[in-house]
């Protein structure tokens, strides 16, 4: 009996420190950088692949806003805190644009090679975010005229890339969800102030050249 009640406090001391750590960097999110921020629908507790959502079909399983909508992203302390006091196993979305960084995602394997390349070019990259199926490159915000342009200008785009803009959402770290844990593959340094992130043009040029220069035909998730 003492052994089962040993092991039931370890799991609650467990999960309150995995609710401390996402708690703590929603709040470093909203207050320290400005970033708006809400908590996502958590994955199905019966089947961690599926979502908890009402979409039996839902392709980011997890990982988006459902209940509140993406409108209620918020810079707020005492709303982030009331999130996820009540609910701390949700992961945390980001609400792309405006205030916050923008992100150019692509699969993870081409991702790693991409990001090798653009090592050995001398560019440098603000954070980057990792889930095991699709990495994300956080940039500048971007309007969609701009990025129409960047893509227009290009002979070629990879159909696996994605973009997360105005309107956009993205699921930063520590989250969990129905694909498995994010991360940082990229972290941001230490300190008070919002991770210094490129800008758009530079990450599309060096992502579509590393992709085309090393041959990644890469399936779209």
């Amino acid at each position: 009996m003492r052994e089962i009640l040993g092991r039931r406090r370890r799991l609650l001391s467990r999960r309150k420190d995995e609710g401390s750590e996402v708690i703590g960097a929603a709040l470093t999110f909203a207050t320290q950088w400005r970033w708006p921020v809400l908590p996502g629908v958590a994955a199905d507790p019966q089947g961690r692949s599926r979502c908890g959502c009402p979409d039996p079909e839902c392709t980011v399983p997890g990982a988006h806003p459902f209940d509140p909508g993406l409108l209620a992203a918020t810079t707020d302390a005492r709303m982030v805190r009331w999130w996820w006091t009540n609910r701390p196993g949700a992961p945390i979305i980001l609400a792309t644009g405006g205030r916050a960084p923008c992100a150019v995602s692509l699969p993870a394997l081409p991702a790693a090679r991409a990001l090798a390349a653009l090592d050995r070019r001398g560019m440098r990259l603000g954070p980057v975010v990792a889930s095991a199926e699709r990495w994300a490159i956080l940039v500048q915000p971007y309007s969609m005229e701009r990025l129409g342009e960047l893509l227009y200008a290009q002979d070629f785009v990879p159909g696996s890339l994605r973009f997360h803009g105005e309107g956009g959402y993205l699921a930063l770290p520590p989250s969990g969800t129905g694909r498995g844990e994010v991360r940082w593959e990229r972290a941001p340094l230490p300190g008070s102030a919002a991770p210094w992130v490129p800008d758009v043009e530079a990450v599309v040029d060096a992502v579509v050249e590393a992709l085309t220069r090393t041959g990644v035909s890469a399936p779209e998730f």
